[in-house]
């Protein structure tokens, strides 16, 4: 045989096998070859998250490992491309998880590249909130700045907005970083507004919140810098819509398998329109290096060896001089070649979440004494025919993440108890994350070693809610009918033992 003929074979018995073993990890939609496995009442777990995937992605990887490029090539280049189209941003740059990327979103900022009035420098607060997952803060403090945090909404999950010019200090107060909560957008029409008002910095942490839009009116975002011709989803004639992750300087993603799309690990950072933002992020993402040639190509400026920079002898190898104290935090090639095919199937993922979100809340409406159901930003209440907006004008279309509800004060029970019982039923679930941040044990040992590494605004008393009552379960492709349908005789078995 060929080396042609023998990967076609190998192609082929690759496929033939995940269709044979990975039956667990196919769509919960499926049909045919396609098709989930069986649920097992008592004895499959519904998981809260998870891979989802089918051959193809398995056939991909195996292809590109066969290639053996490995390190970070053309899989990867054409994910950036695939990935900044489907967006509507300037770049996309992949790197090995979500967590880099808020790490290399923040410390981009910090490049003496950045005009020294926007750059960000040791002492300077960047605000936040409270609940949420640590990686969205961490890098702030990694790079010695000061977290400001600011109070979160129990019903959408994010930022109370309204805090953010209590949280503002001048000369101190110069980007805002926070999260879209479980899939859910944060107000971005009051945090654009606010740093458009003080010239900050906006880094959106996207990672749970792939394929989520956001709409305001069309003169809004006027106002705001955007036009009909701004990258995004066309607008409507009187509002324009975006995708989360396109309105703010700088976004992140993260593929870690829970998320809307799996390259096992990974993550991407997205230039929504700033070139000089991909300079930097790209040399603290490569060693810290100055050169931009690609992996593998050499001289790509055609002045490999004619710079001079820093005191370095002139004609020094352009490809080992370094502009920044930098990382490796590349992915490899085959986790690529994976994210292109998961890539295709995004929009049938955002579709899966977004029915499965609104079965489990329709089925559960009966417990409204119990429970305090999530709401999407700028909406005012749930009926089975949608959402009731605000006056605002502003709505979202959630590609949620996780189906959160909060146990009321009243409630003969708690979050906790709740959870023990859907884990003894082999019913995965999560808390949000961290809850109220500033309460674990790191936060708490580093306001006793220095009192001034982060600011507070207010009590934090939405955070402690959040942290005191909320639980969410999936919403991920991966589920059926089934598993949701065990969920919410789980859940009303459970409640029910209190009338």
């Amino acid at each position: 045989m060929s080396p042609d003929e023998i990967k076609t074979e190998i192609l082929r018995l690759t496929r033939e096998y995940s269709q044979a073993v990975h039956g667990a990890n196919r769509p919960g939609y499926g049909k045919d070859d396609a098709a989930p496995a069986p649920f097992v009442l008592g004895e499959t777990t519904v998981p809260y998250a998870g891979r989802v995937f089918t051959a193809d992605e398995v056939v991909a990887a195996i292809r590109s490992t066969l290639d053996f490029w490995l390190t970070l090539g053309p899989e990867g280049a054409a994910f950036e491309k695939e990935l900044a189209a489907f967006l509507g941003v300037r770049h996309t740059l992949l790197v090995n998880s979500g967590s880099s990327a808020n790490l290399l979103a923040i410390t981009a900022l910090t490049s003496h590249k950045i005009p020294r009035e926007k750059r960000l420098f040791p002492g300077d607060e960047v605000i936040t909130c409270a609940a949420g997952f640590p990686t969205t803060v961490a890098p702030i403090l990694q790079n010695g700045l000061v977290p400001v945090f600011i109070d979160n909404i129990p019903a959408t999950g994010n930022a109370c907005s309204d805090q953010l010019e209590a949280a503002f200090s001048p000369g101190k107060t110069r980007a805002v970083m926070m999260a879209h909560t479980l899939g859910n957008p944060f107000d971005l029409s009051a945090v654009l507004a606010f740093c458009r008002a003080y010239g900050l910095w906006l880094i959106e942490d996207n990672c749970d919140a792939l394929g989520c839009t956001y709409t305001m009116p069309i003169q809004q975002a006027r106002e705001l810098g955007f036009s009909e011709n701004s990258p995004g989803i066309s607008p409507d004639g009187e509002n324009i819509t975006r995708y989360t992750g396109t309105w703010g300087d700088l976004s992140t993603q993260s593929f870690y398998p829970p998320h809307h799309l799996t390259m096992g690990e990974g993550g991407a950072v997205n230039i929504i329109s700033k070139a000089i933002l991909k300079t930097c992020v790209e040399s603290f993402r490569d060693w810290g290096r100055d050169c931009w040639c690609p992996s593998g190509r050499d001289n790509t400026c055609k002045k490999r060896f004619d710079w001079q920079l820093g005191e370095l002898p002139k004609g020094y190898d352009h490809k080992y001089i370094y502009s920044h104290l930098g990382y490796n935090l590349k992915p490899l090639d085959p986790q690529a070649a994976i994210g292109r095919v998961q890539l295709k199937k995004l929009p049938q993922f955002i579709k899966a979440r977004k029915d499965n979100w609104e079965y489990l809340r329709s089925s559960l409406d009966t417990l409204t004494e119990y429970f305090d159901f999530s709401l999407p930003t700028h909406a005012t209440s749930w009926t089975p025919s949608g959402f009731e907006w605000d006056q605002s004008g502003s709505h979202v279309d959630c590609s949620w993440f996780g189906f959160m509800v909060c146990v009321k004060p009243h409630a003969p029970f708690t979050n906790s108890e709740l959870a023990r019982y859907l884990d003894k039923n082999k019913i995965d679930n999560r808390m949000l994350f961290g809850g109220n941040l500033t309460k674990q044990p790191v936060f708490t040992q580093l306001k006793k070693d220095n009192p001034h590494a982060f600011r507070i605004v207010g009590n934090l008393n939405g955070a402690d809610t959040i942290m005191n009552s909320a639980i969410f379960l999936g919403t991920y492709p991966g589920l059926t009918k089934a598993m949701l349908d065990f969920e919410i005789e789980t859940i009303k078995k459970f409640a029910n033992q209190f009338r």
